[in-house]
């Protein structure tokens, strides 16, 4: 977007993606008095119920595309997998961040390289494209480690963890671009989320400690601990150099692993997050008002903590089935269920956020 004028009420959004990250903005953008266009293939798209409209269509249909952003005063996106081809289809004008960000998040080669490039320092990598370029990343990277493809791996899928010489034995090279990484010894785990705006101002919200299972965030917890808290100005000053490098005008999170010697990047998502959840009810303003504001030329909010005591957990698979007796807990938890039709093992259903002033 490259007029700087604030979209006045009634303008309309759109949002290319179709899960809960999309609803979650599409909720906070009828707050302000947007309209809101989500576009995403056919499937289970939570976000609709939030939308005024909704494209069931495919990324490869450039003339859906071209009628969807056709209604659109700014389009931003849910998530990083978009497709660049269909993100090519939308007019520059309209686009609220650089589509660079997509580029390079897209790649954890790229995206390495990219961190690197402004001082993060990564656990030590290399490219894997063959056979024979893994048994090279053995050698030289050594055990443990862990085998991930360069593009499309979420929550933990498209990876393999390698605990010694022997177990990589019985792993083989998928058939497509990896990166083989060595295993951070860290001793907890945060991200850094920001908002930038259009004129560059950068709010932070406070770091979470974050707990993964199985590559998948279990729960974000508020205060992180003295570890991450001695690491975190460092890491901010990462994220700030990456958010101005890639223009980016939006919410962009950054995670990194705390360990004795600093923060070590992991990975980045030029969105909101959902680690950063907890901000709906924890912060001043919620990571998906902020992004909303980014995108609309409108002024940031807040992004102070407003509890002294805050966790955000995850509710996955048939757990949702039961999450309404979480409502008679003492203390108010705050319960977000995204309306997803199938309890899948493994799939985020929705979270739950507790807090506390003690």
């Amino acid at each position: 977007m490259t007029d700087k004028t604030p979209l006045s009420p009634g303008s309309t959004i759109g949002i290319l993606g179709g899960g809960q990250l999309g609803r979650m903005l599409a909720m906070a953008a009828v707050q302000l008095g947007y309209r809101v266009i989500g576009y995403a293939p056919a499937g289970d798209n939570v976000a609709a119920s939030a939308c005024d409209d909704f494209f069931e269509n495919g990324w490869s249909d450039t003339a859906a595309l071209s009628a969807f952003a056709s209604q659109c005063d700014v389009v931003t996106w849910e998530f990083e997998n978009v497709p660049l081809s269909a993100v090519d289809a939308i007019p520059d004008a309209l686009l609220a961040a650089n589509p660079k960000s997509l580029q390079i998040a897209q790649d954890r080669l790229n995206e390495k390289s990219f961190v690197e490039e402004l001082g993060a320092k990564c656990a030590p990598y290399m490219r894997v494209e063959s056979d024979e370029d893994f048994a090279r990343a053995l050698e030289r990277v050594g055990t443990p480690g862990i085998l991930k493809t360069a593009r499309d791996g979420y929550d933990g899928k498209g990876q393999w963890r390698i605990g010694s010489a022997h177990e990589a034995e019985g792993v083989r090279f998928p058939g497509r671009p990896c990166i083989y990484e060595g295993l951070v010894n860290f001793e907890s785990e945060f991200s850094v989320i920001l908002a930038r705006g259009a004129d560059g101002t950068i709010r932070i919200w406070d770091s979470s400690a974050n707990t993964h299972d199985g590559g998948m965030l279990v729960k974000s917890v508020i205060p992180a601990g003295a570890v991450v808290e001695a690491q975190v100005e460092a890491a901010q000053n990462i994220a700030r150099q990456t958010a101005n490098a890639l223009q980016y005008v939006g919410v962009l999170t950054l995670e990194f692993f705390a360990t004795r010697d600093g923060p070590v990047f992991n990975e980045m998502a030029p969105r909101v997050h959902n680690s950063g959840h907890w901000t709906i009810e924890g912060a001043a303003t919620s990571q998906f008002e902020n992004h909303i504001r980014a995108i609309c030329g409108l002024p940031l909010g807040g992004t102070e903590t407003r509890f002294t005591s805050i966790d955000m957990r995850n509710i996955v698979g048939e757990d949702a089935l039961s999450a309404h007796a979480i409502l008679a807990e003492e203390g108010e938890p705050h319960l977000h269920l995204y309306g997803k039709r199938e309890a899948r093992e493994g799939r985020k259903m929705g979270h739950v956020t507790r807090v506390a002033h003690d």
